[in-house]
């Protein structure tokens, strides 16, 4: 069996993690695995294919930005790369994140639906389903429901200066990512499986598998964490973001710093040099890491993992938090509640800043370790990512 998988980037971010951990089991099992990507460099993988270069996704930006016309652009390089699929003869291809500045969708599904072959699509958010956004929670939009227009969003990823064509590609994309046969679609989340049974997507098979993480290197670790910042002896409150832009809860946290008492201390890893210099005092800023095994030590040593997040499927940061004992105040956001469960932190409403502090106080009262053991608990039950890749290989076997 040999597995396509294609995706926005291989090996970095979550849905990059979860490419390349999928083709590490295909080819435990003794099956073949491919990942196609177009941004960065592949990272702790064997076998790849580039789509395009740096050239094309700059002139799809420049599309995007002037045009509004995200997924498609790239046209040479998806050209080229459909005559590779043509070359491998994958036996499914499995689709992950296709917006991301790198391939045309509209020339990819003409070319599914000729190809005869059974299609996975991992939504990891929302973009299929909308004429512009990846998400539109944060802005309580219900116009994907119908028909796009007028975005709201326009000027949030995937960013247009000028145009507004949400109307356009609504239309269009409804037209080419329907009628696919053989494509199942793939939630990570109850929450997007509900939006999904209400978009032009809802006649496709639809499975419900939850991201998962490597509980072998997500665990209690010990660190000298807290010596190297001078936190001995504070409650020390933690955000993980791969860039902490707005949807995120960016703002909420520098909201979060100026209600802090004097034994308590937020640190966020992510934030970009620009964000570092306006910081707070009450917040230590570090810049993104790639390095998981880091990323568990840090997780190790904080008291709770905040996650204030306006837009978001089922955030692994809350998952990899909860893997190495450490409790998680979040927002109702997405899928985020569907984390949780009693004895492992606390949801609050979207937004609600005062009910954030006093939930960070109810746990601060309780105590790390009286969560602690729970945690781990409901991590080592759900979120194995053995499991859940494990999911994969009997759909990918099912479908075939």
């Amino acid at each position: 069996m040999h597995i396509l998988q294609i995706n926005t980037v291989c090996g970095i971010g979550s849905t990059g993690r979860i490419a390349i951990d999928l083709q590490a089991l295909l080819v435990k099992l003794g099956h073949q695995g491919t990942i196609a990507f177009g941004r960065n460099t592949a990272i702790n993988c064997t076998q790849t294919i580039r789509i395009g270069n740096n050239l094309d996704s700059c002139l799809h930006v420049a599309k995007t930005r002037l045009l509004d016309a995200h997924g498609f652009g790239s046209a040479a390089a998806t050209k080229a790369f459909l005559k590779k699929i043509e070359t491998l003869d994958p036996d499914v291809i499995h689709l992950h994140n296709l917006h991301g500045y790198y391939i045309h969708i509209g020339l990819l599904f003409d070319f599914l639906k000729d190809f005869h072959k059974p299609v996975v699509w991992t939504l990891h958010d929302c973009w299929a389903m909308t004429g512009h956004c990846a998400h539109f929670e944060h802005i309580d939009c219900n116009l994907w429901k119908d028909e796009c227009h007028d975005c709201p969003a326009k000027s949030e990823y995937p960013k247009s200066w000028f145009l507004d064509g949400s109307k356009w590609n609504h239309q269009k994309k409804k037209k080419l990512l329907t009628g696919v046969r053989n494509l199942t679609i793939v939630t990570p989340s109850r929450w997007l499986e509900r939006l999904v049974k209400g978009s032009y997507l809802r006649d496709y098979p639809l499975s419900v598998i939850y991201n998962g993480i490597d509980l072998n290197v997500f665990k209690p670790v010990s660190s000298d964490f807290r010596n190297r910042h001078n936190l001995q002896g504070k409650f020390v409150l933690l955000g993980v973001a791969s860039a902490w832009v707005e949807s995120k809860g960016f703002a909420h946290f520098i909201e979060l710093a100026k209600k802090l008492k004097s034994d308590e201390k937020i640190v966020l890893v992510g934030v970009n040099d620009e964000q570092v210099r306006h910081l707070p005092l009450e917040i230590i800023g570090i810049s993104r890491t790639g390095n998981i095994n880091e990323l568990a030590e840090i997780y190790s040593a904080v008291d709770l993992f905040v996650n204030p997040t306006l837009a978001d499927t089922f955030p692994t940061t809350n998952l990899e938090a909860l893997a190495c004992g450490t409790p998680v105040v979040t927002f109702n956001t997405g899928g985020c509640s569907e984390c949780l469960e009693d004895g492992c932190g606390l949801v609050v409403e979207r937004g609600n800043i005062a009910r954030l502090v006093e939930a960070i106080a109810d746990i601060k009262q309780a105590g790390k370790a009286s969560y602690s053991a729970k945690c781990r608990e409901r991590a080592e039950n759900f979120y194995d990512s053995k499991v859940q890749l494990a999911e994969y290989v009997s759909l990918y076997k099912t479908i075939i």
